[in-house]
C-alpha cells in the first residue's frame, strides 16, 4: 500500500532536515504505527503521505503509484483524522458532515450510524462551537470515514477522549481493519500503539530508530518478574521477587493458588515505552 525509500524533508526556514533517510513499507490491511515524542517528525511524515507537504527528496509510492504523480483522485481514496480538527462552528455536527460529504465525487455513507456509535447522535443538531475537545475529536474521526476510504491516516485519534469513548473509537479502528482498510496511526500514546498496531516504527529526531511488531519489541528479559497479592491472616501481602520462568515451581505460590488465597497477579514485562526509552534514550512525552 505504501513504500517510502530514502525520504528527506527540510522546512524552508530550517537549517537541517526534519526527516532523514526514512525507509519503510506498509502492507494492505495493516495498522502501521509511528510512535515517538512530540516534535519527532511524525506529523511531518504524515503530511507528506497525505500530499499536504511537497518538495521532499526521495521516493514515496502509494497504491503502486508515485505520490508526486497522484492527482485529485487520491483524496477520494484516503481519509485523514487530524489531531486538531477544524469545523464550521456555527454549523451543527450533522451540517458539517453533510457539507464535507458533498466535496467527494463518490457516494458517501450515512453519518447517523457513525454519530450513534460515537455517542454523538443526540448532539447532531447542536452547533459545533458548543462541542468539547473530545466531542470534536470524535466528530473528526467520523468525518474521515464518510467517503469509505481505502487508506486512513489517524493522528493522535484518542487525544482528549475519556476511557469509554477511547474504547469505542479503538474498537471501530479494529473493525475498519477487518473490513480491509489500511491504517496509519501517528501517536505518542504507547498504549494505543501496542493495542492497535501490527507493526510500530520508533521515530526520533526525524529518523526511524527501530521498526518491528509490538510483541517483538516486548521480548522477555531477565528482569521479567511476577508480583502476586494474597490473603495472609486477614492481611494483604505481596511477593515481587519471582521470575516469570520460575513461577511454575514456586511452592509458596502453588500452595496459595491451591488454597485460593491469590487475589491478583501482575507481570512486569517491558512496555513499549520501556523499550522506546532503552533504544532511543528518550521518553514519549
Amino acid at each position: 500500500m505504501i513504500r517510502v525509500e530514502n525520504l528527506f524533508y527540510q522546512y524552508p526556514k530550517n537549517q537541517e532536515d526534519t526527516l532523514k533517510s526514512i525507509r519503510f513499507e506498509v502492507k494492505k490491511g495493516e495498522i502501521f504505527g509511528f510512535l515517538g515524542p512530540s516534535g519527532a517528525g511524525k506529523s511531518t511524515l504524515q503530511n507528506i503521505l497525505t500530499g499536504t507537504l511537497t518538495g521532499y527528496r526521495g521516493k514515496v509510492s502509494v497504491m503502486d503509484h508515485s505520490l508526486k504523480h497522484l492527482g485529485e483522485d487520491y483524496y477520494e481514496k484516503i481519509g485523514v483524522d487530524f489531531e486538531f480538527p477544524n469545523f464550521y462552528g456555527k454549523f451543527t455536527a450533522l451540517e458539517n458532515l453533510t457539507y464535507f460529504s458533498s466535496l467527494y465525487r463518490r457516494k458517501t455513507l450515512d453519518p447517523c450510524p457513525f454519530l450513534e456509535q460515537m455517542n454523538l447522535l443526540e448532539d447532531a443538531k447542536k452547533p459545533v462551537n458548543r462541542f468539547s475537545k473530545g466531542m470534536k475529536t470524535r466528530l473528526g474521526f467520523i468525518r474521515c470515514l464518510l467517503h469509505d476510504p481505502d487508506l486512513l491516516f489517524l493522528d493522535e485519534p484518542t487525544s482528549g477522549l475519556d476511557p469509554s469513548n477511547a474504547r469505542i473509537l479503538k474498537d471501530m479502528v479494529k473493525e475498519l481493519q477487518q473490513a480491509g482498510k489500511t491504517i496509519i496511526l501517528t501517536t505518542h500514546n504507547m498504549h494505543d500503539a501496542e493495542e492497535l498496531c501490527d507493526r510500530v516504527a520508533f521515530i526520533v529526531d526525524g529518523e526511524i530508530r527501530a521498526l518491528d511488531t509490538p510483541a517483538a519489541f516486548r521480548h522477555p528479559s531477565e528482569k521479567n518478574l511476577v508480583t502476586y497479592t494474597f490473603f495472609n491472616q486477614e492481611k494483604m501481602e505481596e511477593n515481587c521477587q519471582i521470575p516469570l520462568d520460575e513461577l511454575h515451581s514456586d511452592l509458596k505460590f502453588l500452595r496459595l493458588m491451591t488454597e485460593k488465597k491469590i487475589t491478583r497477579i501482575h507481570s512486569s514485562e517491558q512496555t513499549l515505552e520501556d523499550v522506546f526509552l532503552s533504544l532511543t534514550g528518550r521518553t514519549l512525552q
